[in-house]
């Protein structure tokens, strides 16, 4: 196990205490600020991106150009605190500035420039959460709640473990060999539901249209509009309460995903619905049985129409059902609005064919989004594990 000495893993050939030093006796906080206006790129620190343009962040402009002069100058490779707190970072995210390039940030943020030490080692530190300790046993949430206070000069007293330079080095470079794993494997997933979604827009009719932009070779028919409630059964079966919930048994689907077991099904075999209640209001799903489906979703049972089940669902994945929500503060959709709701509908071989598609690039999708929360859960324990 690791102690205040050794971490729990280190790498072969090093076995040597780390020792322990103050953040301020290998950094110095920088204080120069853009008096020229000589910088006009305002930055932000995100606990999610780390240090971006900021109409990237927020999709505009938030500080004023007039006023960039009181601005702290961010130099490539500087370290940035920022006291406002998240779910990701509870006592504020510290990242480094890997843009390339110099900008500048508001006086809220705390900016260093570090020496002595291996930057990306303490990247990689200040993405582990060993320093949060210190961080709330010498600051607090303030007057705002979501804004996290320490003085300056308590923020310089947070002791930092460090070992060799070699082996810094090492964990550096190991750490940074996986996040490139990582993000490789988000942009994968990302162009994958990209791809996704182009289909989707491509393969179903718009608009009036008979027949999609996109189709299967040897389909030529016209597709055939119909009413949702004309080519399924549609309901709301019986909601059981929290208390009903238990730890192991028969998974039970709420409004937008699954939400505990039950003692029993009450559909055996897949379903596809659509949430009835809350903020997903619309939002279709297939979900596989046997299964106790909640009355927070809408079934739209298909078991003795000739319909494709995951047609079906992609085809209400394509036509947004967003429009048709009512309620305001409580979203809702009724089974009186969704049974007019319009649907096109080809024959049963190009039903088959589409549902193939998609559910072979479902699939896909799912394989690249578990390997992603892999690589990061592989990630999120060496992290705890190789830092003291």
């Amino acid at each position: 196990m690791s102690n205040d000495t050794q971490p729990e893993i280190r790498f072969p050939g090093f076995t040597e205490d780390w020792e322990q030093r103050k953040l301020g006796d290998i950094s110095d906080k920088v204080t120069e600020k853009n008096k020229e206006n000589e910088f006009s790129e305002t930055l932000t620190n995100s606990a999610e991106y780390g240090i971006i343009n900021q109409r990237d962040f927020f999709d505009k402009d938030i500080s004023n150009e007039k006023n960039l002069n009181g601005y702290y100058i961010v130099r490539p490779d500087d370290f940035v605190y920022n006291p406002r707190i998240s779910n990701s970072a509870p006592v504020g995210p510290v990242k480094r500035n890997k843009l390339e390039r110099t900008g500048v940030m508001s006086p809220l943020y705390y900016v260093f420039r570090v020496h002595d030490v291996d930057k990306t080692f303490l990247e990689k530190y200040f993405s582990a959460n060993g320093w949060h300790k210190f961080m709330k046993l010498n600051g607090d949430s303030g007057a705002r709640s979501d804004r996290f206070a320490i003085k300056d000069s308590v923020f310089r007293e947070m002791p930092i473990p460090v070992p060799s330079e070699l082996e810094q080095r090492h964990i550096g470079l190991f750490l940074d060999k996986l996040d490139t794993t990582i993000t490789l494997h988000q942009r994968k997933l990302d162009l994958l539901k990209e791809t996704k979604k182009g289909f989707l827009q491509k393969m179903f009719p718009k608009n009036g249209a008979k027949v999609p932009e996109i189709r299967f070779p040897g389909f030529t028919e016209d597709w055939e509009e119909r009413k949702l409630g004309e080519i399924s059964r549609m309901y709301q079966p019986l909601t059981i309460t929290g208390n009903d919930v238990l730890p192991d048994g028969v998974p039970v689907f709420g409004a937008n995903g699954f939400i505990g077991f039950f003692s029993e099904a009450n559909h055996i075999e897949d379903q596809v619905t659509i949430s009835a209640r809350g903020e997903g209001t619309g939002t279709p799903s297939y979900v596989h049985g046997p299964v106790w489906i909640t009355g927070n979703s809408m079934v739209v049972n298909v078991d003795d129409f000739d319909i494709n089940k995951y047609f079906l669902f992609a085809n209400l994945t394509a036509n947004s059902l967003k429009k048709y929500v009512t309620g305001g503060a409580q979203p809702q959709l009724t089974r009186d609005v969704l049974v007019k709701v319009p649907i096109t509908l080809p024959n049963a071989d190009e039903q088959q064919k589409i549902s193939s598609f998609f559910q072979q690039l479902d699939n896909t999708i799912t394989l690249h989004q578990r390997k992603l929360d892999l690589l990061k859960e592989t990630k999120k324990g060496f992290l705890q594990k190789m830092f003291v």
